[in-house]
């Protein structure tokens, strides 16, 4: 059996115990929310905080992997933004939703627990994998303008200001920010704080996967209560819909990524752990902007449910063509 296989049923077998729970109904309605919360503003903040501290900062500035990474997201992000408004002109909306499923990887929730495994010891791979997460941050903040724009009732600031707004109010990032200030200043935690944050953050990967089951299932439970009237899941054009989200996802921005990182000089371990980032499925925050703005809501959770399940394929085929 590939390596990468371990990880992989390690992620998806606690994602499964989620929807499990889900639904049997064994917790609270909004026990996912509850958890979603937690590792958004404590565990995935604390993680992104201690591992940035305790490396050189000469090993976190790794610009052509920055570079390299970020350029595969954007020109992943504008291709299907500009190819959704040929084909539904006028709707930026949903443009931008299409654009964010296909770029927005799930680097922190998966990623983590995924390098974690098939790097063991190496802290590179949590900062390889917190650096795609700031990047992705960066992305879902144009998203966000995007979808704001599109809204006519909105009553939106200059769009730059909207941005770096939702920027400065992401714990990911004033996590992260403090880990990097850290490490420049070498400036070391307290011993019982850093184990204390440690402790924390190894709670993020477990209580994100558990939660994303928990999602997705109420997902499908919500389509489902649509009624006749709504198109199947996975059926028809839908599912051609889903099947080139995923295209863009779990193939072209891995691609994209290996010929970028290559061209500015990305080799060893963060060649391959930005091409797998890159070839993560859809992070579960795209469904909860979807939700929030209703806008390709079903189209997102079949998204990411659908681009899990591809990744049993994707994945271990990646990794066998990188290893060779």
């Amino acid at each position: 059996m590939p390596a990468i296989l371990t990880p992989l049923l390690a992620v998806v077998g606690i994602m499964l115990l989620g929807a499990l729970i889900q639904k049997l109904r064994l917790l609270p309605a909004d026990t996912d929310q509850v958890l979603n919360q937690y590792v958004y503003y404590v565990a995935f903040p604390a993680i992104m905080l201690i591992a940035l501290a305790q490396t050189p900062i000469i090993e976190i500035l790794q610009w052509g992997f920055i570079l390299g990474y970020g350029l595969a997201m954007l020109v992943t992000y504008f291709s299907v933004f500009w190819l959704s408004l040929w084909a539904t002109p006028g709707d930026k909306a949903i443009a931008a939703m299409r654009a964010l499923n296909t770029s927005f990887g799930n680097t922190a929730f998966i990623g983590i627990p995924l390098l974690v495994i098939l790097f063991p010891g190496q802290q590179s791979a949590l900062v390889a994998a917190a650096i795609a997460s700031l990047l992705s941050v960066l992305m879902f903040a144009v998203a966000l303008v995007s979808v704001e724009l599109a809204n006519p009732k909105a009553k939106l600031a200059h769009p730059l200001m909207t941005m770096l707004n939702a920027l400065a109010r992401n714990p990911i990032v004033i996590g992260s920010l403090f880990g990097v200030a850290l490490s420049a200043l070498a400036l070391p935690l307290p011993a019982g704080l850093a184990l204390m944050l440690q402790q924390i953050g190894n709670t993020s990967s477990p209580c994100a996967l558990f939660a994303i089951g928990m999602v997705l299932t109420k997902a499908m439970g919500r389509e489902a209560q649509e009624g006749p009237e709504a198109p199947p899941a996975f059926g028809g054009r839908n599912l051609a819909e889903l099947g080139l989200l995923n295209l863009f996802k779990l193939i072209l921005q891995p691609a994209l990524a290996l010929v970028l990182l290559q061209l500015l000089g990305v080799t060893d371990a963060y060649l391959s752990m930005g091409v797998l980032l890159a070839a993560l499925p859809t992070a579960a925050s795209v469904y909860l902007l979807a939700q929030r703005y209703q806008v390709l809501v079903g189209t997102s959770a079949n998204t990411i449910l659908l681009g899990t399940l591809l990744t049993f394929i994707s994945l271990p085929l990646l990794d066998y063509l990188l290893k060779t």
